[in-house]
């Protein structure tokens, strides 16, 4: 097993962590679809986070390809709007899996949506086996149920999982109380309770994952995944992000 960063510190804070990555930061710097640059970094941050001891699932987004809510705000069914949403989220698990294997990461693509043909079903005892076996879990397809966000499939399967935390991958390297991307004066916070970021309506994660996160005691840990190596200093409690806990 390759030994981590220089930059990595040798003991991880976490020893099991779900990492959430939305659609939108596959895109890279592109209006839509994947940046295979942007996946080749967050393999290699990935390879170093499982260097150090630490295992590994994902839950992926689909809004670079698909937003459920938005086709239903165009007159879509919602219920098939989000089927489709999941279906965009299969795309983009395979894409991770197809540049994680060609570096030299063993994963497996779980999906909520039976497909056999690319994945395998979603069966918990078997995707715990294969993180103790050392392989990156991709999930895919959500919950598998329209009306639920891909935040809420992560907290989900966080839990299930039995995950030291849940860790956010986004374009920002944490929470703000205003987009900073709009507003130069905007506020980070190093850290928040669950009640702080519903109360404040900060639209970190949606209600029932910060509502699922609290009631299991697991961690919301935002940061920017668009920096070199930004996963593997956060996991070593290094770096900047915002923590979320009680």
């Amino acid at each position: 097993m390759p030994n981590p960063s220089p930059h990595v510190a040798p003991h991880p804070r976490f020893k099991r962590v779900m990492i959430k990555v939305s659609g939108e930061a596959l895109m890279g710097n592109q209006q839509f679809g994947q940046d295979l640059e942007t996946i080749q970094r967050i393999a290699e941050d990935i390879k170093n986070v499982i260097a150090m001891g630490v295992e590994v699932c994902i839950v992926v987004g689909g809004g670079n390809i698909f937003r459920g809510i938005s086709g239903a705000a165009k007159g879509m069914d919602r219920a098939s709007a989000d089927y489709m949403g999941m279906l965009a989220t299969v795309l983009n698990a395979l894409a991770l899996q197809n540049v994680f294997e060609k570096n030299g990461l063993d994963t497996r693509v779980m999906s909520a949506i039976e497909i056999r043909e690319v994945s395998e079903p979603y069966i918990r005892r078997r995707a715990i086996r294969h993180m103790e076996r050392g392989r990156v879990v991709i999930f895919a397809a959500g919950t598998g149920n329209p009306f639920f966000t891909t935040d809420t499939a992560a907290a989900l399967r966080a839990s299930e999982m039995g995950c030291d935390a849940l860790m956010k991958g986004t374009q920002v390297d944490g929470v703000y109380d205003k987009d900073p991307k709009k507003h130069a004066d905007a506020k980070r916070y190093d850290s928040l309770t669950y009640h702080d970021v519903l109360a404040k309506d900060l639209k970190v994660m949606d209600a029932s994952a910060i509502a699922l996160s609290r009631e299991n005691k697991i961690p919301i840990v935002v940061f920017s995944i668009q920096e070199d190596g930004s996963f593997a200093r956060v996991v070593a409690g290094e770096g900047t992000y915002t923590i979320i806990k009680d």
